[in-house]
């Protein structure tokens, strides 16, 4: 085996996708609800972040309804004009206080765990009521230590940790599926009986 897969294997097995599933699990009823999904990241990490706000508000592998969900990165004039006038590090921060409510997710990836842009906000999710979930690929960071929840891969690779964290974009968002249909189906009228 090519020793780049031999890592993701490896790093693969020793992370906590279950803990992923139960993130997407609790989402479901809070984005049928009609709460927001934040997501951030840098780089990389960036386009898995939109990667994952688009499985949300398109679809993943089923038909169901849109969900709100939005990468803070891609709103370019924001993101230059806070940079501009306040600082990179309050990018993300500034949008998420303008857009998010009490009861909203936030969900970060960074690799290092010590982004200040993305730890930033979630200092911010912590003043408005969001919850905050971060992907991580470093343990003992300032997102493990200021997050509700951290999966931290085991990798030293980069590379290898943003393949999972992709990964675990996919867990999520089938977990996201899969309590919609449970929702749906305990809210569905029962069949007429028969006259």
């Amino acid at each position: 085996m090519h020793a780049h897969l031999r890592r993701l294997s490896d790093a693969l097995e020793g992370t906590d996708a279950d803990r992923v599933e139960r993130w997407g699990a609790r989402a479901a009823p809070l984005l049928a609800s009609g709460h927001r999904l934040f997501a951030c990241g840098n780089g990389g990490s960036a386009a898995e972040a939109q990667h994952l706000t688009a499985e949300l508000t398109g679809r993943f592998e089923r038909e169901r309804p849109p969900l709100s969900a939005l990468a803070l990165h891609a709103e370019t004039s924001s993101v230059t004009a806070i940079a501009n006038d306040y600082g990179y590090q309050h990018v993300y921060a500034r949008q998420l206080r303008a857009h998010a409510e009490e009861g909203d997710l936030l969900v970060c990836l960074s690799t290092s765990g010590n982004s200040e842009n993305v730890v930033e906000t979630v200092k911010a999710a912590h003043d408005l009521g969001v919850v905050t979930w971060s992907l991580t690929g470093s343990a003992s960071c300032a997102l493990e230590a200021l997050s509700e929840e951290t999966v931290v891969v085991p990798a030293a690779s980069v590379s290898v940790v943003q393949e999972v964290h992709l990964a675990l974009v996919h867990v999520f968002c089938a977990a996201v599926d899969r309590g919609l249909e449970r929702i749906a189906s305990s809210t569905a009228p029962a069949p007429r009986a028969a006259s």
